[in-house]
């Protein structure tokens, strides 16, 4: 009798896996972990996307148990070509079987799974397989959604998104959508596996808004949120809002602060729709000798305030890191540059301080000024370039977050009008301090025709001193030549991870930084234009009067507690700059 078992056995299993689907499984040659979307297109067009752990359950009518070539294909991936050039294999897609495929890695990022949206382990589960986190199927009813901001709030993160879709219905949640997770190494999941997120929900199960806010029909859309104590000592939590007509129109705007009873944000105050200093983008807080501040990178973190809850809500108190004279703006385009727009001191060295009511730059404001004779290209602050060619580098959106394990700050940036993509490359760039000098950047990301822009470093997920860091952006086709979406993975938020060892970024941990004195040489303009290094040529960094240039004094922050928080506001479609000069902020 005993010697039949394994005749049984093999029955019994025969018979399970007779109805399963084929499985084939996509990984990556490097890690042999599952490469999350990866298409796997057959010869007649039928279209498979790997789920977040790299899985296909292929269950195809008229093509099981048969020879099926699939053409294999991934933003930032490659898959080995034959004699023909085509890349792809075949596949034998018997019932209940398993096939791996092992896919090449040419971004520097690895990509690990997709946080938002339906069906994020779809094909795993349809294989009967157990996934990481608890609503690997639909949860809070999110189908997809733009753009994640997040703060550390009362011991939890705190997430939040723009305009969220639903199944029942093609118009969603226009209010702000948000949930709530468990730190790492306090309840939550390993950064590399998930996260397990808790949705604020409607009776019918789906996102609610978080910010729903009375007036104009409009989305209202949140970004910068920022924690601060206030009067009383108590703990709040603040964003800035705005109420749209269109991408570059807006109703109104103002400062919200989150009610903890009725888990919302409530409006505290409103200020002028022209308004140019306020909090936005992904904050980050700082503290050195000059004092306590929530810095606000959109990209290049040059708005501050100091962390005081009645300031952060006043922004006649906010501060731009500029050359323009004090309380000027720049012109609208066309209009002529006047002479003295650019702070000089006696000998005609240009003036970057920190200053309230006055503009910031952005890289495209230096190339006016440039342009018309109005500042030198060696004055200019904004010099980020890609570290290999010397090429320039629009920085569009991003965060920037002190490393340990680098021991400078770093930036996370997306690339406007990238080489492949309009809105879907993606780049590190290190500093000594806040205000710079951003030269150097390496491409982590690229994305072949499809967008993937409001980035976001999670500082309170790094690993191993800093080595290991995790960020995020939406992944969508909007504001890309594509014209078909991903399914299930389009409009949603896609998590990577960085080694920061790695050794295409060539940079070593604690690399000793320039000195104030080498910032005060002016740069060859031949060397610069080509691509001589930082140390060869250093940014022109001059003084006068309350300009603070020198390297900041970075805060440890405590072991127990990571990082602060940081939220987002930057403009996610390739007409963003536009819509931040116009008083708009967070996308939609």
């Amino acid at each position: 009798m005993h010697s039949n078992w394994p005749i049984l056995i093999s029955a019994v299993v025969a018979a399970a896996c007779a109805g399963q689907p084929a499985r084939i499984t996509v990984i990556d040659s490097q890690t042999d972990r599952g490469v999350p979307l990866v298409e796997l297109t057959t010869t007649n067009g039928i279209v498979h996307v790997t789920d977040s752990a790299g899985v296909i359950a292929f269950d195809e009518p008229g093509l099981m148990d048969s020879d099926v070539f699939f053409n294999v294909r991934s933003h930032g991936y490659q898959f080995p070509k034959d004699g023909f050039g085509i890349a792809g294999t075949r596949v034998r897609t018997t019932r209940g079987s398993a096939v791996t495929l092992r896919i090449d890695r040419v971004n520097i990022a690895e990509r690990l799974y997709r946080a938002t949206g339906a069906g994020i382990y779809r094909d795993s589960v349809l294989l009967g397989d157990t996934p990481p986190t608890r609503e690997p199927l639909l949860n809070g009813g999110v189908l997809g959604q733009d753009s994640v901001q997040i703060a550390l709030y009362r011991g939890k993160l705190f997430w939040f998104w723009g305009d969220t879709n639903r199944a029942s219905y093609p118009l969603g949640n226009f209010s702000m959508s948000g949930a709530v997770s468990e730190l790492p190494g306090r309840g939550g999941l390993d950064p590399a596996v998930g996260i397990d997120l808790v949705y604020f929900v409607g009776r019918d199960g789906f996102s609610r808004g978080m910010c729903p806010i009375e007036g104009e029909p409009g989305p209202v859309w949140a970004d910068g949120l920022v924690t601060c104590t206030d009067a009383s000592g108590r703990e709040r939590l603040l964003c800035h809002w705005v109420r749209v007509k269109s991408l570059g129109e807006m109703y109104e705007q103002g400062f919200a602060v989150y009610n903890d009873e009725r888990e919302v944000f409530e409006p505290v105050r409103r200020f002028a729709k022209d308004a140019i200093l306020y909090m936005r983008s992904h904050p980050v807080r700082h503290a050195d000798a000059d004092g306590d501040y929530w810095y606000f990178p959109s990209p290049f973190p040059l708005i501050r305030c100091r962390a005081e809850y009645e300031r952060l809500l006043d922004v006649t108190e906010y501060e731009a890191f500029t050359c323009l004279r004090a309380g000027k703006r720049m012109p609208p385009e066309g209009d002529p540059i006047p002479a003295d727009l650019v702070e000089r001191d006696s000998s005609g060295r240009v003036v970057y301080a920190w200053k309230r009511d006055t503009a910031p730059l952005l890289q495209q404001d230096q190339t006016r000024l440039i342009d018309t004779g109005a500042m030198k290209p060696d004055e200019a602050l904004l010099q980020l370039r890609d570290a290999a060619t010397g090429k320039g580098v629009i920085g569009h959106a991003g965060s920037v977050f002190w490393n340990e394990y680098l021991g400078s700050w770093l930036m996370v940036v997306q690339e406007l009008f990238g080489a492949t993509s309009v809105a879907g490359e993606i780049w590190l760039a290190k500093a000594p301090s806040l205000t710079g000098p951003w030269r150097d950047a390496v491409k982590i990301i690229t994305h072949d025709d499809y967008s993937f822009y409001n980035v976001k470093h999670h500082p309170y997920f790094d690993q191993e001193g800093g080595r290991v860091v995790y960020l995020e952006g939406t992944y969508t086709m909007a504001f890309s030549g594509t014209k078909v979406p991903t399914p299930r993975y389009d409009y949603n938020q896609v998590m990577y991870r960085v080694d920061l060892a790695d050794a295409r970024l060539g940079w070593a941990p604690g690399a000793r930084r320039a000195s104030p004195d080498a910032a005060e040489q002016p740069v060859d303009e031949h060397e610069q234009q080509d691509g001589a290094d930082e140390a060869a040529a250093p940014l022109p960094r001059n003084q006068s009067g309350d300009a603070r240039l020198e390297e900041p004094v970075h805060r440890d922050t405590p072991k127990n507690e990571p990082p602060a928080s940081a939220a987002q506001c930057s403009p996610d479609r390739a007409v963003g700059e536009m819509r931040r000069r116009r008083g708009c902020v967070a996308p939609p």
